[in-house]
């Protein structure tokens, strides 16, 4: 008998070989789906750099300095800062913005909850006043809506002359230093629909075992709501309360078109940002508008960290029952 042949199978052998060079394929594979990635995420990249990251750094910039627009700015240090908290008008300007928030904010998330509360029942039409009660809230920012309510708001409107027919003599509120500030309050008001279907959404997860056990324990309505759909829709609350605040600190449009562009009467509707455009646009004092600017968004930061700071004692996640 011969010698024994040994039989090599050339396919495996080969693919043992080529082995080694897999994990260079796989990483230039990884490397152009990375650029590809880059690719279709470089207009939203682009547009981030060139109409947010730069634009603030710029007006960072421009807070420590005397800039109006026609000549080169010349660095003041701390000096806007300074001069914001002397000037009388940005305390105004402050004090209205937070009797808007404080006002504005609560009510609105009052009457959202109050309506979630009814519509999250079964009832014919539901679809509809959904809608309907959305609505506003779609249209409520636009320019032509501040035109109408100021309108509704006049001397001798609609309002105006409701509030005469049960001995309410006060005018138009659009022309009352005292009341043209609840005109805005109750515009926010009004566009109460957004809040509204988030908190929808979390009175559907609220588990309605919950409530069985509650009516056998003899718990009344208030009791229900109270210890039950309360503590199950916190998260959801507070998103809302935290969205709200913030926007109200926002709050332009409304304030510019109703008060018929000059914030006013008596400056009443002189609200934060409505100072700061007329400082920046109209005055040409863009390094106090962008001092301005920022200490805005410290307040807002300021806010919205102790808002996060305050969870802790009255905002309950299922993972913190578990």
């Amino acid at each position: 008998m011969g010698t024994p042949v040994t039989l090599v199978d050339d396919s495996a052998a080969a693919t043992h070989e080529a082995r080694p060079a897999a994990p260079a394929t796989a990483r230039r594979r990884g490397r152009r789906e990375n650029l590809a990635g880059y690719l279709f995420m470089s207009p939203w990249i682009a547009g981030f750099l060139l109409l947010t990251a730069g634009p603030m750094v710029a007006s960072l910039y421009f807070a420590f300095t005397d800039y109006n627009l026609f000549n080169t700015p010349r660095w003041v240090g701390f000096d806007n800062f300074t001069r914001m908290f002397d000037d009388p008008r940005w305390q105004k300007s402050v004090q209205v913005t937070a009797e808007y928030v404080v006002i504005g904010t609560p009510l609105k998330l009052l009457l959202a909850l109050g309506v979630a509360l009814l519509l999250a029942q079964s009832r014919r039409g539901q679809a509809f006043y959904r809608a309907a009660f959305y609505a506003p809230s779609l249209i409520g920012a636009s320019v032509s809506v501040g035109f109408v309510w100021r309108s509704i708001f006049s001397d001798d409107a609609i309002v105006d002359r409701t509030q005469s027919l049960v001995g309410f003599h006060v005018g138009g509120w659009v022309g009352n230093a005292d009341w043209v500030l609840y005109s805005l309050v109750a515009l926010t008001v009004w566009q109460f629909g957004a809040p509204m279907v988030i908190f929808l959404a979390g009175l559907k997860q609220v588990p309605g075992e919950l409530y069985e056990a509650a009516e056998m324990d003899g718990a009344g309505p208030f009791r229900k709501f109270w210890n039950i759909t309360l503590p199950m829709i916190s998260p959801v609350l507070f998103f809302n309360v935290l969205l709200e605040t913030i926007h109200s600190f926002q709050i332009f449009g409304s304030a510019y078109v109703v008060s018929n562009t000059y914030c006013g009467p008596a400056d009443a509707t002189l609200v934060y940002t409505c100072y700061l455009y007329q400082q920046g646009f109209k005055n040409s004092q863009m390094g106090f508008a962008a001092a301005m600017a920022w200490m805005l968004l410290l307040a807002v930061a300021l806010v919205t960290a102790v808002l996060f700071w305050s969870q802790k004692k009255w905002v309950h996640y299922e993972e913190d029952a578990r």
